[in-house]
């Protein structure tokens, strides 16, 4: 794609510098505006080599924008647009980060009315750890990004927000919101609640077990040390399909329990040959 006159980044955490970060060294654009909600923290990025201009408002970083990326946690996220709807040249797009979609595509698109385009993304790339410091040009490099447009979605729009995560390293795969909302709950959502509650109901045993843990548990939990509040925002926004994904684990993990329990071993072989199986399939990570 040719590189895009200035992309704005907004309320950058570990995703949003990775973003301006990739961007500066794919040359994806001329021009790269970061805004950050605290004083401390734009006073710190105005030593990065990755960006050009710190703003000290949302609305004055969204001044004469190509692309706006909008970083912030999920609740935060259609706020911000409403924000800045006024000071976006016509025809700007609006593209986020959120691992949720549906409401933020509804209501995100509706706060720009016909004055600028808002297309929603969420790029499956991250860690457990936060923050700007933490940010990587690398990070989207060979990972899954949704690309989630409504039906009326300009279509040059759409092709400029899927360019930018090419351009970045990312896959781009393009979905409704509403089926986004769906597969996150069963891949990224339910992951991370179970790795929490397992860790939850550890903490209920003797303290002391933990420091036998092996590899296993370790690799199991990893993502347990994730922030608890970010991650609240998360599943308050698709309680739904998350709650969904957790009935449905349930069946699974009762019909293993009784299996135990009757000494069924052969049906207790053949789930744990179905888990090998499908996590034998996973892609090969990033290198």
């Amino acid at each position: 794609m040719s590189p895009l006159a200035q992309l704005t980044i907004l309320a950058p955490g570990l995703l949003g510098a990775s973003v301006a970060r990739a961007a500066r060294e794919h040359g994806a654009a001329r021009r790269i505006v970061i805004w950050a909600r605290r004083p401390e923290t734009r006073l710190a990025l105005r030593d990065q080599p990755w960006c050009n201009a710190v703003a000290d408002t949302a609305t004055e970083a969204a001044r004469e924008a190509s692309l706006v990326v909008v970083a912030a946690p999920v609740d935060q996220i259609v706020p911000l647009v409403r924000q800045i709807a006024p000071a976006l040249s016509p025809g700007a797009i609006v593209t986020d980060v959120g691992s949720v979609k549906g409401e933020i595509v509804r209501f995100g698109t509706a706060a720009l009315e016909s004055r600028a385009h808002f297309v929603g993304s969420h790029p499956m790339a991250g860690s457990e750890k936060t923050g700007w410091e933490h940010g990587s040009a690398r990070l989207f490099v060979h990972r899954t990004c949704f690309v989630t447009p409504r039906p009326e979605t300009d279509a040059r729009a759409l092709e400029t927000v899927a360019a930018f995560w090419q351009t970045l390293g990312a896959e781009v795969v393009t979905v409704g919101a509403d089926a986004h909302d769906e597969i996150v709950a069963h891949i990224s959502h339910l992951p991370q609640v179970l790795a929490s509650t397992l860790c939850s109901f550890l903490a209920q045993k003797n303290l002391g077990w933990r420091n036998h843990a092996g590899g296993g548990l370790r690799d199991t939990t990893r993502i347990a040390g994730s922030d608890p509040h970010l991650w609240r925002t998360i599943l308050e926004q698709n309680r739904d399909e998350v709650l969904r994904a957790l009935r449905q684990y349930q069946d699974e993990l009762h019909a293993f329990q009784v299996a135990l329990a009757n000494r069924d071993y052969v049906e207790v072989t053949a789930r744990l040959e179905r888990g090998r199986a499908y996590r034998a399939q996973f892609r090969p990570p990033p290198p």
